[in-house]
């Protein structure tokens, strides 16, 4: 057992100054970013659309706006009613509706709110299909078989849960329109109920450095990052180039926005578009697959969850300070820089990432290996502010909804890890001399938090 331990040990210092390498390389090229006011504005061109006296709105080019769905009962009004009122020419955008709902109840409501703007001389089409095949991306792909797609230039594409500001398409059709060499324009967007419990300040910790570091150092270093499926604006050219929405993955922004990136497209920068260089491949693959979507995941979670923890049962084998001390410290203050004003929670933070990298490193494996339920998911039910509302009485459906039972609950993995932490700290208190309990021990209670289904507190 010794031996097997030192090797974890070796390969997560190895990953963990692989991690903190990349992590300080973003960090820093954001702050240039920052520091030196490296605006989108400046870097490339950008202008004001204007109409023209002569030929009117034509100079505004044909925009779809796609707004897939499944079963959004609480955000389609919001979410529809946002699309209707971009400030865009109305004869220049195709409002689009992609409902997959399984229930007739919610597919006629939306079917009435389209009905309602459509009346009101917005065009829009309200889109069916007989099977939900490929989810988001197969009602993305099937969105762009109609024959008035045709008509248009760019694709805004805007999840249910998404409403954009009315001046979106005027601040990112412009780099688009001016630069040929762009095919996506990635909108930065937030969470709107940031303060509703502790998890959603959490997540919103892991968002903000998500877009303020690793999207715009990546952006800035080879113009390529990953789209996130929403409030982004793609060259239609471009999105058919790389071969459209693929419905074998439900990762399909991600696939998608590789696809480009490898036909030499560049993200909102401008480039060389023949050619993708070496550099660029070799960022790409090293960055965006081996570095962040691998060796972020594994080493959180076997470095800091299994192989500290079970190293109190071997004190032969020691764990240098810097990787258990510093490297995380550090990593944690990048991540703070996102979000000041949660800087107070960032022990937090960082508990809750390490029980999320549990499932981060599950799904990694399993999409790698491509086993189990890989092209499987569930989506999760946007309910809003419906519990709050106490004037409106809820609907069955959303009642039933949060009488979850019990069992459902319970997540038997997380219990046990939290039993073992807790075994680990309670031996370490007693015969450790490292003192690795003060951390182990309040990682048990997370893994029991959210165990036990404690996930909003």
């Amino acid at each position: 057992m010794i031996p097997a331990h030192k090797v974890m040990v070796l390969l997560c210092l190895a990953m963990s100054v692989i991690l903190i390498t990349e992590k300080l390389f973003q960090g820093t090229t954001s702050l240039a970013a920052k520091v030196f006011r490296l605006r989108p504005e400046k870097r490339f061109k950008w202008e004001t659309i204007r109409e023209d006296v002569e030929v009117g709105n034509a100079n505004f080019p044909m925009v779809l706006v796609q707004i897939p769905m499944y079963n959004e009962r609480e955000v389609y009004q919001l979410s529809i009613g946002a699309a209707c009122n971009l400030i865009w020419p109305h004869d220049r955008v195709i409002i689009q509706v992609l409902d997959d709902s399984t229930d007739p109840a919610i597919k006629e409501l939306v079917a009435k709110e389209c009905e309602m703007w459509a009346m009101k001389g917005k065009n829009i089409r309200y889109e069916t299909r007989d099977s939900r095949s490929g989810y988001k991306a197969g009602a993305l792909k099937k969105g762009m078989t109609y024959d008035y797609v045709g008509q248009c230039d760019y694709i805004a594409i805007f999840d249910a849960d998404f409403q954009p500001e009315s001046d979106f398409l005027t601040r990112t059709i412009p780099f688009l329109l001016y630069n040929p060499d762009v095919a996506l324009v990635q909108a930065r967007w937030k969470f709107v109920n940031a303060d509703e419990c502790l998890m959603t300040r959490l997540q919103e910790m892991s968002m903000d450095y998500h877009f303020k570091v690793e999207q715009e150092s990546g952006s800035i270093i080879h113009s390529f990052f990953g789209f996130n499926g929403t409030a982004g604006v793609w060259r239609i050219s471009a999105l058919l180039e790389a071969g459209g929405w693929k419905d074998r993955t439900t990762v399909e922004d991600m696939d998608l926005a590789v696809r480009a990136t490898l036909q030499g497209w560049k993200f909102v920068y401008v480039g060389d578009i023949k050619k993708v260089s070496l550099s660029k491949r070799f960022y790409l693959i090293y960055n965006f697959f081996f570095s962040r979507k691998l060796v972020a995941h594994i080493v959180t979670f076997y470095f800091y969850c299994v192989v500290i923890p079970t190293g109190v049962f071997f004190p032969e084998v020691v764990i240098p300070t810097w990787a258990v001390v510093y490297v995380p410290t550090t990593i944690s203050i990048l991540n703070s820089v996102g979000t000041p004003s949660s800087l107070h929670l960032i022990f937090f933070w960082v508990f809750f990432e390490n029980v999320m990298s549990l499932h981060r490193t599950k799904a990694a494996i399993i999409g790698l290996l491509e086993v189990g339920r890989v092209n499987e998911w569930i989506v999760t039910d946007k309910l809003g502010d419906t519990h709050k509302n106490k004037n409106k009485q809820p609907s069955n459906n959303v009642v039933n909804k949060f009488r979850t039972k019990i069992s459902e609950r319970i997540h038997l993995l997380e219990i046990g890890l939290g039993f073992y932490l807790i075994a680990c700290a309670w031996y370490d208190f007693n015969h450790g001399k490292n003192r690795f309990f003060i951390y182990i021990f309040p990682q048990s209670l997370a893994f029991f938090l959210l165990g036990f289904g404690y996930c909003g507190i």
